[in-house]
């Protein structure tokens, strides 16, 4: 208990400390105009006050990640308290920051325009379409679950269900954003704060013991934790899902000082709560074995209704199914959304559309394929989610590292997890069952290669601007 008490207080000291210091290296200035009010179009540019930004960002990026992820995380043991500290802090939080004050910075352009300005056009092409498959498969995945629970409490067939979800979603990612994004999301925002923290002030006084933090594996099925923590617990210690979420808020900013609130805060906010649900899930079924049964019972969802009827009664009740049908509602909409202003940015070089034709036409490209993998097994796509989703994190890291190099400001912030995470992704992919299979020690020595292949680019990208500042100090000079 005493390290889950430690850890929140480390997450709100991070928050308090470590995200000066990020905006500090950044660079704000209050006297810079945002895209809220030079690009103000009344659908996607729309002035909004930070506490709500910080609300509809908290929503956007949270959904069920922070708690689905988090329960399955906690079958490693307290190692997972470890990983959503330090993770939330020095990667997913710098990360969501400079994803969100970026693309202030570029009239809210979305992600892959970000990393093609940064890493070149190949890159952005590349992350382009990975982007894009990322947000269609988050949606698909964030329908076809309500709608089962839905069809399972209502008189609705699972069809029904599923067609009334896509009809908000379409309204959701066509409509300004102030229309109902702006309205709801700030009270589900509320929702979701207010459900971990009484999870977690209930769990404190059941009498259950928390375990204190080890570096021990308690996973039952004796996983390996690096890389399967990093990429099973990612919302709640990083997300590039995040990256496509930050301009939706971004466009709304009405000042660059707003940024640390809104996109830092909102991290390790779904910091906590991941750590709340960790620890709900190792402690409340009397260890990882217990959790093991339970999430193969009735899954992540069957396992946070327990936990919430148990420790709240009928609140609880109440708020899990409130929160397993419009957390991911609410996530999915937006990713939705995202898909359909990339999809704008990338077809504007290439044909001149205004108003609501272009906003129908780059909507149905991505709402139509949504709809049909929404109904197909849903557990399907999760497997792809994942290493897509941090593949897409760690692109962003390496971005905000070239802009601070080619700005000469203090990289390593950005390098440092940006290397981290393309060691993880390296590794997974040849290891998880999703990718290539391969046996866990030569997993090890391919995404090791790769990763120091890496560095090696870094490394060279370091010296290149280097040299490239003293030639441009040296023709000053003469």
């Amino acid at each position: 208990m005493v390290t889950f008490l430690g850890s929140i207080v480390l997450l709100l000291a991070g928050y308090a400390v470590y995200s000066k210091v990020v905006e500090r290296i950044f660079g704000i200035n209050d006297s810079n105009p945002t895209p809220a009010y030079t690009e103000k179009d009344g659908m996607d540019y729309v002035p909004m006050s930070w506490w709500k930004g910080s609300l509809i960002q908290l929503l956007n990026i949270a959904g069920l990640g922070p708690i689905f992820g988090a329960i399955m995380g906690a079958l490693y043991g307290p190692v997972a308290f470890i990983w959503i500290v330090a993770g939330s802090i020095f990667a997913g939080a710098v990360h969501d920051y400079f994803s969100g004050m970026l693309s202030l910075r570029h009239k809210g352009e979305q992600y892959p325009s970000l990393v093609g300005r940064y890493l070149g056009k190949a890159a952005k092409t590349t992350i382009n379409i990975i982007s894009l498959i990322l947000m269609v498969l988050v949606a698909a995945a964030f329908t076809a679950g309500p709608a089962q629970l839905i069809s399972s409490i209502t008189p609705l067939s699972f069809m029904a269900s599923l067609l009334a979800i896509f009809a908000y979603f379409l309204l959701a990612a066509v409509l300004p954003v102030n229309r109902i994004i702006g309205k709801i999301y700030p009270l589900f925002g509320a929702i979701l704060i207010f459900m971990a923290v009484s999870i977690g002030i209930a769990l404190l006084f059941s009498g259950k013991s928390i375990p204190n933090v080890t570096l021990a594996n308690f996973h039952p099925g004796e996983l390996p934790i690096w890389p399967l923590l990093m990429v099973t617990i990612s919302c709640g210690a990083i997300s590039g899902f995040h990256s496509t979420q930050s301009p939706i808020v971004a466009r709304t900013l009405k000042k660059e000082s707003d940024g640390r609130k809104v996109f830092y805060g909102a991290m390790i906010a779904e910091g906590v709560i991941a750590l709340i649900w960790a620890a709900a899930g190792m402690t409340f079924f009397g260890g990882t074995g217990g959790l093991q049964e339970a999430l193969a019972a009735g899954g992540p969802a069957g396992a946070v209704n327990e936990i919430s009827k148990s420790l709240l009664g009928t609140l609880g009740g109440i708020l899990a199914i409130l929160g397993v049908i419009i957390l991911p509602i609410t996530t999915g909409d937006t990713a939705l959304r995202s898909s359909r202003m990339m999809l704008t940015d990338l077809l504007s070089s290439f044909m001149n559309m205004e108003g609501k034709w272009k906003v129908t036409l780059t909507t149905l490209p991505v709402a139509i394929p949504t709809l049909y993998l929404s109904t197909i097994d849903y557990s399907f796509l999760w497997r792809y989610v994942g290493w897509t989703n941090q593949v897409v994190a760690t692109v962003m890291l390496w971005t905000g590292a070239m802009y601070l190099l080619k700005n000469k400001k203090f990289h390593w912030i950005c390098g440092v997890p940006a290397m981290f995470m393309t060691g993880v992704v390296s590794t997974y992919i040849f290891y998880a069952p999703e990718g290539f299979q391969m046996d866990y020690q030569l997993s090890m020595i391919i995404g090791s290669v790769i990763t120091l292949a890496i560095a090696g680019w870094y490394v060279y990208q370091i010296v290149k601007h280097k040299q490239t500042s003293k030639n441009e100090a040296n023709l000053k000079a003469a």
